[in-house]
């Protein structure tokens, strides 16, 4: 499998929060052929393996003043990297991600990449068998 990049859908409403935080349309997510997983959200950045991921999930819409940002979870210690507050990718780890802000590692990251069903299929790390749902 080559290399796949997944960029965030930008939501414009907010420009100057992503100007603040240095965020820019070469951010996103990228999956390697070798596992790895590199996140870039303006200065910040996360790096993973496939096989850390235990599951994913899409969600939205979200409240923008949960969704839009860099920010920390209210109800457990996982990270949002946000651009819009519509649709996004929640990624739970096997081992906890270190800190990125706040005072402990992160046990899951979301953010909102414009084709986060697409992510979603890069990240599964085992093989989907043809099952069929009715």
């Amino acid at each position: 499998m080559a290399e796949q990049f997944f960029p965030y859908d930008i939501d414009n409403r907010w420009k100057a929060i992503f100007r603040v935080l240095s965020v820019s349309d070469d951010d996103g997510v990228t999956v390697g052929d070798d596992g790895a997983v590199v996140v870039t959200y303006g200065r910040k950045r996360v790096e993973t393996t496939v096989s850390n991921i235990d599951h994913t999930e899409v969600s939205g819409p979200h409240r923008w003043y949960t969704a839009v940002g860099l920010r920390l979870s209210m109800a457990d210690d996982g990270l949002t990297m946000g651009t819009n507050h519509r649709l996004g990718l929640c990624m739970a780890f096997v081992e906890k991600i270190p800190k990125v802000m706040g005072f402990k590692p992160h046990s899951a990251l979301w953010v909102s990449v414009a084709d986060p069903e697409g992510l979603a299929v890069a990240l599964e790390n085992e093989p989907q068998t043809g099952t069929n749902s009715a």
